[in-house]
């Protein structure tokens, strides 16, 4: 007798190959709806289910496989009471199901889409054959991905079977699959639901694997990385390296921190990274200037850095940027002159996120604890400079503000304590992580040196004392921009009077620990 494979996918793709492999290996095969009209249009030998069970499709096509011919055919084991209950009630077992689900994902994505749509695209019979079909994986073979039918043909012809260890790897995807299909469900229709609860009540995760990283943040630890299936183009997990060597796990840290930035400016702007935190932020008329800027912020630090442009590298850029060594470089794209000079560095990782505008994300950041998650919304946006309210009894001019503003944009994503001093849209001093903020203002002053003189300062989060006003005021320090809300404010608006300095609030922290 031969042996009977159920074929009915959503994803079409390689099915046609796939099916007539199956019949030159000696399938029979039975299909369902749109899968069925495309293997006969392709004169594929094929039967439809309702020849299987002798019941017609009800409800609308809600029920279609939902038979015990079916379900019992998959099911079964191969032993002799089975063998005996299947004969009485005339069923043939079935060792092959290839299943892939309605499209719920891309139904509930549309624009408009109606709850009624999303409900019908909710898949029944699909999941419940790839179910069982899995259970059963030690006699029946489940293929939920178009990926495995070259593998699964392949062994078919080598072996004239599929190997128990391949049927326990195809079982594994199988239910991956259907658990991801569970997940969308339940996250779709808690989202229609009016509840308290501004996070889920059950944290439920999907991501796919991208690629094993050579090693984590040290040598002894092991890593990889993962795309969010509901994060798009314009996002780091879906752009695409260019050259170079293997994306480690810090160059990923690295790169989102650095990307982080470039993308909170409109204008041409360029950052470098080390060790997450910025040593070099510059906007420019050009792409070239923004990054020749960024770099003179802080020669010293960049060696080895990690660079990010919200600009397409040009091959003016690209020729100066040879010069010196980085680790990555990234950009929504890179001229074809730009990647055939860059290419001469081959160990330099060249990154094109994409020039889509960024996609959204979840909206969380997700990190774990010992024994657990923590989850918040991202610190996206701050509040705009219409919002600010200037406390001091100087007052800063438009130019004032617009350079707080960058400051500003740039400390939201340092590390706390975080102290950014800067001058003429260039980052000239970054203080990040020290335990009080005035030892953060301390190290961006020095660092700043003679330039401080008539610069600006922000810092992540309040003045608790005086002494950073007073320090700011030492090295010549015009304005700065923090958010309040410390109980002694007074003090520090006071100091600053006395001293001549501006101070803004914006009324918003940005801690990032």
């Amino acid at each position: 007798m031969k042996k009977k494979a159920v074929l009915s996918v959503s994803d079409k793709t390689g099915i046609i190959e796939f099916a007539a492999g199956l019949v030159q290996q000696e399938y029979e095969l039975i299909s369902t709806g749109g899968t069925y009209k495309t293997l006969q249009e392709a004169n594929i030998p094929v039967k439809y289910v309702t020849e299987i069970t002798g019941f017609p499709e009800i409800l609308d096509g809600r029920v279609k496989t939902l038979h015990p011919k079916i379900h019992g055919g998959i099911l079964a084991i191969d032993s002799e009471k089975h063998r005996s209950q299947c004969e009485e009630n005339g069923i043939d077992f079935i060792d092959l199901v290839c299943v892939n689900l309605y499209p719920f994902r891309e139904t509930i994505a549309k624009e408009g889409v109606t709850f009624e749509e999303a409900i019908e695209n909710i898949d029944i019979g699909g999941p419940t054959m790839v179910r069982s079909a899995a259970k059963n994986h030690s006699r029946v073979t489940i293929v939920v991905n178009p990926d495995n039918y070259t593998k699964v043909l392949s062994s078919l012809k080598e072996n004239g079977a599929i190997p128990s260890g391949m049927r326990k790897e195809l079982a594994a995807e199988a239910f991956a699959h259907t658990a991801e299909y569970d997940r969308l469900i339940a996250g779709y229709l808690e989202g229609q639901i009016n509840t308290k609860d501004y996070f889920p009540k059950q944290l439920r995760l999907s991501a796919a694997k991208v690629q094993d990283l050579r090693y984590g943040e040290n040598p002894s630890q092991q890593a990889a990385f993962y795309a969010d299936p509901e994060a798009g183009k314009g996002t780091l997990a879906y752009g695409k390296q260019l050259q170079g060597k293997e994306l480690s796990y810090n160059n990923w840290m690295d790169m989102d921190a650095a990307w982080r930035i470039a993308a909170e400016y409109e204008q041409t702007a360029c950052v470098i990274i080390k060790h997450t935190n910025p040593c070099g932020v510059a906007l420019g008329s050009s792409v070239q200037e923004a990054y020749e800027r960024a770099l003179a912020a802080d020669p010293v630090s960049a060696y080895g850095g990690i660079i990010a442009l919200n600009r397409v590298i040009d091959e003016n850029t690209a020729m100066v940027m040879k010069e010196k060594f980085y680790e990555v470089i990234l950009a929504p794209d890179f001229s074809p002159k730009a990647l055939e000079i860059l290419s001469a560095k081959v160990n330099l990782r060249l990154f094109a996120v994409g020039r889509e505008e960024c996609c959204k994300t979840r909206g969380w950041k997700i990190r774990t604890v010992n024994g657990g998650f923590l989850v918040q919304d991202e610190d996206n946006g701050t509040t705009p400079v219409t919002e600010w309210v200037t406390v001091t009894e100087a007052k800063p001019t438009p130019e004032d503000l617009a350079e707080l503003e960058f400051a500003w944009k740039t400390c939201k994503h340092v590390k706390s304590n975080a102290i950014t001093v800067s001058a003429n849209r260039q980052i000239i001093g970054v203080g990040a992580g020290q335990m009080n903020r005035v030892g953060s203002a301390r190290i961006a002053l020095e660092q700043s040196g003679e330039k401080a003189k008539g610069a600006y300062m922000a810092s992540d989060a309040y003045f608790p004392f005086p002494d950073s006003v007073e320090l700011a005021q030492s090295y010549g320090i015009k304005a700065i921009v923090h958010p309040g809300g410390s109980i002694r404010d007074q003090e520090v608006i006071a100091a600053a009077d006395r001293l001549g300095v501006i101070i803004v609030h914006t009324g918003r922290r940005h801690f990032q620990h």
